[in-house]
């Protein structure tokens, strides 16, 4: 064991006290006792060995607190169980705090301003005064230190100013300062009130707006005087330290208007005769027999203006639909614009609506195939058309001469339709009624023929390539003869037949099938013989029939 006495008690007091209080009791007198001797180190010992002490560790610790807080606040200097004075500094808006101390060592009694408890809320002064706390920290005989925290509240400010300033609608004249104190703002006459949002720069100011608490931040709504005149708002910042500041707002509203004039007035269908212009109050408007509604717009030059149509209140730049009176007539629309200062000012458009047409006519008419007879006119209602016995359906065309009219019956309005027909030898009639926009009416009809199958069997002409047919051709003689020189070996007859919708046949095949106008054929001729060359005609009903013959001569030399 060393024989430094302040060193033992600097390095080994905290963890042998609780273990051995009697123990470090004693080291504490007989220290007193034997420190002016030179021979301490074997009475020590001697002691240390009679009291169990057998280390360092046993010598009586310093009194002192481990831990002081201040809440709220912050220790100045920051804690060391060695410094026995200290500040805390807080805001004036705090008049209470709660100070908490901790002995090193269990079993030490703590005081706070000479109550036993280590934690106690500690009542502060007025704004600006200093609070002193004493706490004491003690063992169970004589030993003890004291700490001292002054507790410093500070004093109430003299801040009354604005951080800001600002107001809906307008605009401060000049830009809000915070030294500025008189400000001006112009309004429409329309503006009945202004919210004003004034922020103080102290957050504990007290802020008033027309004498009526507010808070810093928060609109408030001012009602405005009538247009044309002013209102004063005041604003006053009243300082912690009782100090006010007082900010006047003048606010000017603008006196009602005369302005009772028009800045655009338009109509949907048609347009404004003459053009417009504000000085102009009276207005035509021609439009279709067809229309039926016209749509009025209007926008007054003043904004604040009132705006009504046939009447009824109208919003600037809204389209108003407007009915019109029949085909024929005139419809009134008034637009009355009523001044802020309720002088008012009407303007007339007066629509006329055209008398619906009386044409009931067609301007074309067709028919596919087939042609119209008589040719189409449009005063001319009854037309014939034939059409050939495989034609099973026509396409009408009919174009209006008045677009606006209508269409009914066989052709749709479009003017077009595909009819179909009735069997070969029949008749159908396509009709159709043509209706003015005025109502009157006109029929147009056409009586389409659909032909029978022909019963026509015979031919148009008849031909040979060497002789001469003898009668000459004639369609109703069916028996010919030709005589041919002894050179001629061979003879081609040629037939054209009358219908080319009938079919042809000689010599047991078919020389020319429907739609073919005409056939051939070739045949040999025996030197001194004849030969008899038959041609029928099948007429295009396959009932009718004609056969001609031409007999054929050829001498023997």
């Amino acid at each position: 064991m060393t024989t430094d006495y302040p060193s033992v008690v600097i390095e080994n007091e905290r963890a042998s006290r609780q273990t051995n209080r009697k123990s470090a009791t004693f080291m504490k007198h007989f220290s007193i006792v034997v420190r002016p001797y030179l021979a301490t180190g074997l009475l020590i010992a001697t002691g240390l060995s009679l009291y169990s002490c057998g280390d360092s560790a046993s010598v009586n610790p310093a009194v002192e607190l481990s831990r002081l807080t201040v809440s709220p606040g912050t220790l100045a200097p920051a804690f060391n169980g060695a410094t026995t004075q200290y500040s805390v500094d807080l805001a004036n808006s705090v008049t209470t705090t709660t100070v908490t101390a901790q002995p090193a060592v269990s079993g030490d009694t703590v005081t706070i301003n000479g109550q036993a408890s280590t934690s106690r809320v500690i009542t502060l002064g007025p704004a600006g005064s200093t609070t002193p706390v004493n706490i004491v920290v003690s063992e169970s005989d004589t030993n003890s230190r004291a700490y001292t925290v002054l507790i410093t509240r500070a004093g109430l400010t003299g801040e009354n100013s604005l951080q800001r300033l600002s107001i809906s609608p307008g605009t401060l004249d000049p830009a809000f300062n915070l030294n500025t104190l008189n400000y001006t703002v112009n309004v429409a006459s329309s503006v009945a009130t202004m919210r004003v949002t004034p922020t103080v720069q102290d957050p504990l100011a007290a802020l008033r707006v027309n004498g009526q608490a507010a808070v810093s931040g928060q609109a408030q709504t001012i009602p405005l005087n009538n247009p044309g005149q002013s209102t004063v708002i005041s604003v006053v910042v009243t300082a912690q330290n009782g100090t006010p500041k007082q900010y006047t707002l003048v606010v000017s509203r603008a006196a009602l208007g005369g302005n009772n004039d028009l800045q655009r007035l338009r109509v949907s269908p048609g347009s404004l005769d003459p053009s417009f212009s504000a000085s102009r109050t009276s207005y035509a408007v021609d439009v279709g027999g067809r229309v039926e509604r016209i749509s009025v717009t209007a926008a007054p030059e003043d904004a604040n203006a009132g705006l009504a149509i046939n009447g009824q209140a109208t919003n600037s730049g809204q389209a108003r639909s407007i009915e019109l009176g029949p085909a024929g007539s005139s419809t009134g629309i008034q637009v009355i614009v009523t001044a802020q200062n309720g002088s008012q000012k009407p303007y007339l458009i007066t629509v006329t609506r055209a008398a619906l047409s009386a044409d009931n006519n067609l301007e074309a008419l067709s028919v596919s195939p087939g042609t119209l007879t008589p040719g189409f006119s449009s005063g001319t209602t009854q037309y014939a058309v034939e059409v050939a016995t495989g034609v099973t359906s026509v396409a009408v065309t009919a174009t209006k001469s008045d677009p606006n009219a209508v269409i009914t019956g066989d052709i749709t309005n479009s003017g077009q339709a595909n009819i179909p027909l009735d069997g070969p030898g029949t008749t159908k009639t396509i009709s159709m009624t043509v209706a003015a926009p005025n109502g009157d009416t006109k029929t147009y009809a056409i009586t389409v023929t659909r032909l029978a199958p022909s019963t026509d069997a015979g031919l148009s002409d008849l031909r040979v390539n060497a002789g001469t047919l003898t009668p000459a051709f004639s369609s109703g003689q069916q028996n010919y003869t030709v005589d041919v020189a002894s050179a001629v070996d061979s003879i081609t007859v040629s037939a054209t037949k009358s219908d080319p919708d009938a079919r042809m046949s000689a010599l047991g095949r078919t020389i020319a099938n429907s739609g073919d106008a005409s056939g051939s054929v070739t045949v040999l001729i025996g030197l001194g013989t004849s030969a008899s060359i038959a041609i029928s005609v099948i007429a295009e009903d396959q009932v009718s029939t004609k056969t001609y013959t031409i007999n054929v001569n050829r001498p023997s030399r």
